[in-house]
């Protein structure tokens, strides 16, 4: 398997625990029968289990963008140095937005977003 194909794998895991830790968060908040039922009436989130309920959002939007790129790569062999180092700039953002976005970190936050964002970019210019 290859490094960028490993990332992604690890990328998953990431969105999974952020998965984890959201639900946690939200329990906490408005409770486990509320989240066990239909959510027609579930109040917002806020603080803190408001901000990972959109970082979830944001980072599963991120994995339906990056995974695609990774595996037309993988099928057309056209992974490189280029496309690595992308993969690595794309996870190392995104563990960074985790952890800035439920901290309240609005200007570095945008800023790793914006470098996932683009690697992301590179490795679909890369497989054309």
């Amino acid at each position: 398997m290859s490094s960028e194909l490993n990332i992604l794998a690890i990328y998953g895991l990431l969105v999974l625990v952020l998965i984890l830790v959201q639900v946690i968060y939200a329990i906490s908040q408005v409770g486990l029968p509320m989240l066990a039922r239909p959510r027609d009436d579930m109040p917002r989130l806020t603080g803190v289990a408001g901000r990972m309920e959109r970082c979830v959002a944001n980072s599963v939007t991120a994995m339906a963008l990056f995974a695609p790129a990774v595996l037309i790569l993988a099928v057309r062999e056209g992974f490189g140095g280029g496309t690595l180092l992308a993969a690595q700039v794309f996870l190392i953002a995104r563990l960074a937005y985790a952890l800035l976005y439920p901290a309240g970190i609005p200007w570095a936050r945008t800023a790793v977003w914006g470098l996932g964002f683009f690697a992301t970019l590179y490795l679909y210019a890369a497989a054309l």
